[in-house]
């Protein structure tokens, strides 16, 4: 039932045909919703929309990465810029919280935020208004921001290097192939995610055995895609990346180094094989992302012709619980 107060309804869609409802308010993502919601990826009644006078002035949505599936990422959140700053965080938290209590199961942790951000955002006095009104709703319901990351893309007819030799690269074999490497590469990740994962009590083969099951086993693109670096002559195993395509883009989902080989520069070596993966199937793009912290990834990424054409920023609610827990 629609939830009413003050003249503001707040209610999930009826259905698909309301979609152009709740195109009331724009977000970079729009364009993929109509495909999401007939591939199951979203449910009408995850889309949830805040109205005065019938006019849209929020809107928030959940996503997950296959029909049937819990909801995994909260991804669509959006205030309506022409209402005052305190009007928007008003709103927003009473979307915010009556939306989640319908969606989200009881006594569990609500699922992460994550938004894209201009890769300009702070320098624009009105976008970083608007964005900060928003962060200010999340953590008044008790969210707190996780990491912000650069998201990058190679372009057709960037070059790619020729290999440098120092590397042999193999296919894997098999989920315990990848999962060997994974795990060494978890201990002391700089990525903020992996670090949240191994504070929540994970070991780090528990974490990779997570990333790997909900994340590279659901890719339909071809496994043999994927590269393990190894030193010439020994087969001792420096790396490996993961070049992949999800439901939207082809990517470099994960790519490590080993913890003994760090510093030797072989980063260039695993990316540019990836890299090289994907550009022989003459994709449009390749997308990749690393946290604004990972210095030396970032750099990697720019060496290889890599550009930052977003930001994103992640926000995390660390037990279930209500607004402030």
């Amino acid at each position: 039932m629609p939830d009413a107060h003050d003249g503001l309804v707040l209610r999930p869609l009826s259905g698909p045909e309301e979609l152009d409802l709740f195109l009331g308010l724009s977000y970079v993502l729009d364009d993929e919703l109509a495909d999401d919601l007939e591939t199951g990826r979203r449910l009408p009644e995850w889309m949830w929309v805040a109205l005065r006078d019938d006019r849209v002035v929020a809107r928030l949505a959940w996503w997950t990465n296959a029909r049937g599936g819990e909801p995994l990422a909260l991804d669509f959140f959006d205030l309506d810029a022409a209402l005052p700053a305190q009007e928007r965080i008003a709103t927003g938290l009473r979307l915010l919280e009556t939306a989640s209590a319908a969606v989200v199961p009881a006594g569990t942790a609500r699922p992460e935020f994550g938004r894209f951000l201009p890769a300009d955002w702070r320098e624009d006095a009105a976008v970083r208004e608007e964005l900060e009104t928003l962060f200010a709703v999340l953590e008044k319901a008790g969210a707190r921001p996780l990491v912000e990351r650069l998201r990058l893309e190679w372009r057709p007819g960037t070059p790619v290097a020729e290999p440098s030799g120092r590397l042999a690269f193999r296919p894997v074999r098999d989920r315990e192939d990848l999962l060997a490497l994974m795990t060494p590469v978890m201990e002391g990740t700089l990525d903020a995610h992996g670090q949240a994962d191994l504070a929540s009590g994970l070991s780090a083969r528990e974490a990779a055995e997570q990333h790997y099951d909900e994340e590279f086993a659901q890719y339909a693109s071809p496994r043999e895609w994927w590269r393990i670096a190894e030193l010439p002559g020994t087969g001792e195993p420096v790396g490996f990346v993961i070049p992949a395509r999800n439901n939207y883009h082809h990517t470099i989902a994960y790519i490590g180094v080993l913890p003994a080989h760090r510093g030797k520069g072989y980063i260039d070596d695993v990316l540019r094989e990836g890299t090289a993966v994907l550009a022989a199937q003459d994709v449009p793009r390749i997308r990749a992302a690393t946290d604004l912290a990972n210095v030396p990834m970032a750099h990697a990424f720019a060496r290889a012709g890599y550009v930052t054409f977003q930001r994103a920023i992640n926000f995390v609610w660390d037990a279930p619980g209500t607004t402030g827990s």
